[in-house]
């Protein structure tokens, strides 16, 4: 491999003028350049960016710890992989700064993360980034002051800067859509009460229903699914038969993800239930490989997960550059309602009584 001296030997200069014209640190003149410039090509060298890194204290280097790698072969898992899109969101605002992303990840042993986190610290990187699967609340080491860390998709106890998407706010937008196209009874499937996205997109969904006047009606509120859960399509089942059951059963029904909704399609049909003509279904994910092939096609709100990808890489450049104090709170994004013909539009006064 050439060296600096090789390059200053072909170009008869000193080595000095060699790291001027690859470091741009002086002037050099026009003819000692070319020179200097056509030994490099000759020779193919390879200036040391360890080199450069130790003299300017920067090495361009951004470090991002995750899941998402270990967790491809699951692409046609329909829950999608929130992980992944945040790291592309991520990526888009690194290489527009001209940095270089360098990603670790935990093979799905979240015990790794800290000592991953180490190791990046370990080779200089100028921040570093841990992304989650899904909002929860994360606990890890401190890392040292001269290199920021920012959470996305999860929060810790120690108010490290942290993007989260606005879980309450996602429910809200799309519960007040669905009645502002007539629907006043409003079911709603959840995901596990345990997750802390539930208990958020639940104040959501009741403030839109407080907003329009509707009260809020504990029966209307049903668990679609519990993590892990092996009877998940059971559960379901009966829980959509309890709304069914209902004197005076939901015009719609909102599901705590596009799964939910797709496998909810599939129920709604075997009892005989046209989708949207008798109930109509909402989603929430916009996970596109779901929505826009589900016949009808869903309406949903999106998880904002590219934006969080974005807002996450912005802070944390922006707190290497010392242009920003680190959020106290975390960072939450909105996302936007995707609306697509799953949902009816209903006069204001209609009311769906049991049985039709």
């Amino acid at each position: 491999m050439s060296t600096i001296y090789d390059v200053a030997k072909l170009a008869g200069v000193s080595p000095k003028t060699v790291s001027r014209v690859v470091n741009g640190d002086a002037p050099v003149g026009r003819k000692t350049r070319d020179k200097v410039e056509a030994a490099i090509r000759e020779l193919k060298y390879v200036p040391s960016s360890a080199a450069r890194m130790m003299r300017s204290n920067r090495s361009g280097l951004i470090g991002v710890v995750t899941g998402a790698i270990s967790r491809t072969a699951e692409l046609v898992d329909p829950k999608g992989l929130p992980d992944l899109f945040i790291l592309q969101g991520i990526q888009q605002i690194v290489a527009e700064r001209d940095l270089t992303l360098m990603i670790a990840d935990t093979a799905g042993q979240v015990e790794k993360v800290p000592s991953l986190l180490r190791t990046f610290q370990q080779h200089r990187v100028e921040g570093l980034i841990y992304v989650a699967d899904y909002h929860k609340k994360v606990a890890f080491e401190p890392t040292p002051p001269n290199c920021p860390l920012v959470l996305a998709n999860c929060y810790d106890a120690e108010a490290t800067p942290a993007i989260l998407p606005d879980d309450e706010a996602c429910q809200r937008s799309l519960v007040e859509r669905l009645i502002a196209h007539g629907h006043r009874r409003i079911g709603f499937l959840t995901l596990d009460p345990a997750m802390d996205a539930v208990p958020l997109r639940v104040a959501g969904y009741r403030a839109a229903l407080e907003a329009a006047g509707i009260g809020y009606e504990p029966e209307l509120v049903e668990i679609g699914y519990h993590n892990g859960d092996a009877f998940a399509h059971q559960r379901l089942s009966e829980a959509l038969d309890r709304f069914l059951a209902l004197l005076r059963r939901p015009t719609v029904i909102c599901c705590g993800n596009d799964e939910m909704a797709m496998r909810l399609y599939g129920l709604l049909r075997t009892r005989g239930i046209l989708v949207p003509e008798e109930i109509s279904v909402a989603g929430f994910d916009n996970y596109r490989a779901i929505a826009e092939t589900l016949y009808p096609p869903l309406s949903t709100v999106e998880l904002p997960y590219a934006e969080m990808g974005r807002r996450a890489a912005k802070l944390l450049l922006s707190m290497i550059s010392e242009k920003v104090s680190p959020p106290h709170e975390p960072v939450r994004v909105e996302g936007g309602v995707f609306w697509r013909s799953s949902v009816i539009d209903l006069e204001p006064d209609r009311q769906t009584s049991k049985g039709g």
